[in-house]
């Protein structure tokens, strides 16, 4: 079974989401802007994606680019920030088991299929 952290408006996560269905694979969507990751769920995808919490951060958003941008944080305060502003989390993130893949490009997904 997958797990898909969607954003129906991204077109990379739709890209991706389509990937997984036209598959076949069972799979559950977790719209994560409306579903926000807890500390403890952002922790367990960075562990499972193998990435530190600052190469999650969507740094093309202007949020980024106003807020955060050249200023030094911990992984503990990447991860609070992105709890707070979800909209900075990087998508799709597809989880299968203990390993997740960033869908970007879409094409990550097939080790998962």
């Amino acid at each position: 079974m997958l797990k898909i952290y969607h954003n129906p408006r991204c077109q990379k996560s739709r890209q991706t989401l389509q990937l997984i269905q036209e598959s076949g694979a069972e799979y559950a969507i977790v719209e994560y802007l409306n579903n926000i990751p807890t500390k403890d769920e952002l922790k367990s995808l960075l562990k499972k994606l193998g990435m530190p919490a600052e190469s999650l951060v969507r740094k093309s958003e202007q949020l980024f680019k106003d807020e955060f941008k050249g200023k030094d944080f911990s992984e503990t305060e990447w991860i609070q920030i992105m709890v707070e502003h979800p909209k900075l989390i990087e998508r799709p993130i597809v989880v299968k088991g203990d390993k997740a893949v960033l869908g970007r490009p879409p094409e990550n997904v097939t080790r998962f299929l």
